[in-house]
């Protein structure tokens, strides 16, 4: 975990832990090293970065921090406006660009906002160049055998310019459209678009596959993101779906990279149904190789079942698509992803894209001619219990003998018939204790047992 940047960003409340200063001065440093490097490398040309942002009231204030500081220091920005992360991915990708930058936060509020930086492979920024950017912010930067308390600006014709790329963005959209291998006709599907970035691009993409498309939360007004909407508060979603009679409904985040659905009956389909649904379906197709999706230890216990019924391998990664992607890059899987719903499906995309992922389920249930709700039959979804328990040192709590003893004994008490995690979170003061059975009592009375013993061994901080 870097100084500033997480799993996924740095992220923070705008203006308070993240402001546009930060903003301005990563543009200074990206724009500098990646015009700098293809100097040294014989290349005049200058950088190319490629932006995006959400809807977020803040996220102008962003981008125009950000573009001062890469035009300042010699590098083009390309604008697509209002676009998703995938979107950012996907074109930093195909269109040659040094990086990609995506001014959001994903599902959180609309006070927070982030900047998550992104490689000229559309992947996620490796932690070298991280360390590199949190350095400069700390006015530490050692790189090239020179130490810089600042970087060089750019002067005379070498400033750099700003490009209108809204051009992008519809290439974009054509690409999904182009992954469209069956008319959507006769299909009335929901989508609920958090009042984010998918709220100009996923209707144009059903309706251009023939859909009957009926759209909630797609009226931004810089304050509204994922309030009471999208995939992280899914039952407005399942309460149109049911009155509206839909055959489908799905939901985006607030950067449209994860989606969740709801079948026609208004129940939830979680990533980890997803995951389920699509293995199954590349498996009839013989188009399961390696015979093996990548998951995080935090999905459910009920899908490895079914899993292991229907003969498909799987691998269990750290909480984050970050490692998701890595596992698979390196084992060439070919999908994954997480319960939240980042599904990544490596032959299209090098990122989760919630508006692929609900293209794919379409292809799946289409190709199926069965109804939403019978695309999970095999799959018994276990009961979770998780309680996050504040703690004055995660790693002394972990490792405490006592503690571990506990969790030794509920993972004995519960046998094949469930599963115990116990772990550190990765940015707050917490440990996770979750429990997943037969039944929610067993669930709650075995995460009990451990919390208990948490507290007693004095790790707890009292509220």
């Amino acid at each position: 975990m870097g100084r500033y940047f997480g799993t996924d960003g740095f992220r923070g409340e705008a203006n308070v832990n993240l402001t546009a200063d930060h903003a301005y001065k990563v543009g200074r440093f990206l724009g500098w090293y990646y015009t700098e490097t293809k100097r040294r490398a014989g290349d005049d040309s200058p950088a190319k970065v490629v932006i995006g942002k959400d809807t977020r009231r803040s996220s102008y204030m962003f981008e125009y921090a950000l573009v001062g500081g890469l035009v300042a220091s010699g590098a083009d920005a390309y604008l697509l406006h209002v676009t998703t992360t995938p979107s950012v991915a996907y074109l930093a990708r195909v269109d040659d660009f040094d990086c990609g930058i995506m001014i959001s936060a994903s599902h959180n509020p609309y006070f927070d906002n982030g900047i998550k930086l992104i490689n000229g492979r559309g992947e996620k920024m490796d932690e070298e160049t991280i360390r590199l950017v949190e350095d400069y912010l700390d006015g530490k930067l050692e790189l090239f055998g020179e130490r810089w308390e600042e970087v060089p600006f750019a002067h005379k014709d070498q400033i750099g310019r700003t490009v209108d790329y809204v051009s992008g963005r519809n290439r974009y959209i054509g690409y999904l459209i182009s992954l469209g291998i069956y008319s959507f006709k006769d299909k009335k599907v929901a989508l609920d678009c958090a009042n984010g970035s998918a709220w100009n691009i996923a209707k144009s993409v059903f309706d251009a596959l023939g859909a009957k498309t009926l759209v909630i939360n797609a009226a931004p007004n810089g304050i509204n993101i994922n309030n009471n909407a999208g995939s992280t508060h899914i039952e407005g979603l399942q309460k149109f779906v049911v009155e509206n009679g839909c055959d489908v409904g799905f939901a985006y985040d607030g950067d449209a990279d994860r989606c969740l659905c709801v079948d026609e009956q208004g129940n939830v389909v979680t990533g980890d149904h997803i995951l389920y649904i699509y293995a199954k379906y590349m498996q009839k197709r013989h188009k399961l190789i390696p015979n093996t999706v990548v998951t995080t230890v935090m999905s459910n216990f009920g899908l490895y079942k079914a899993f292991d019924e229907a003969g498909i391998g799987y691998a269990k990664t750290a909480v984050g698509d970050k490692y998701v992607y890595e596992y698979m890059t390196r084992n060439d899987c070919r999908i994954g992803g997480e319960q939240s719903g980042h599904i990544i499906f490596s032959k299209y995309a090098s990122t989760g894209d919630g508006i692929l992922t609900s293209l794919k389920v379409m292809e799946a249930l289409i190709a199926s001619k069965k109804k939403m709700s019978q695309l999970s039959e095999g799959f018994s979804f276990y009961p979770q219990v998780l309680e996050n328990v504040r703690v004055q040192d995660k790693a002394a709590a972990q490792n405490d003998p006592d503690v571990q003893a506990a969790v030794r004994e509920v993972a004995e008490k519960l046998g094949s018939s469930g599963r115990v995690l116990v772990r550190e979170s990765g940015t707050e003061p917490l440990i996770r204790v979750m429990v997943e059975a037969e039944n929610r009592d067993t669930c709650q009375e075995c995460v009990d047992q451990i919390v208990d013993v948490i507290r007693s061994r004095g790790h707890a901080i009292k509220s």
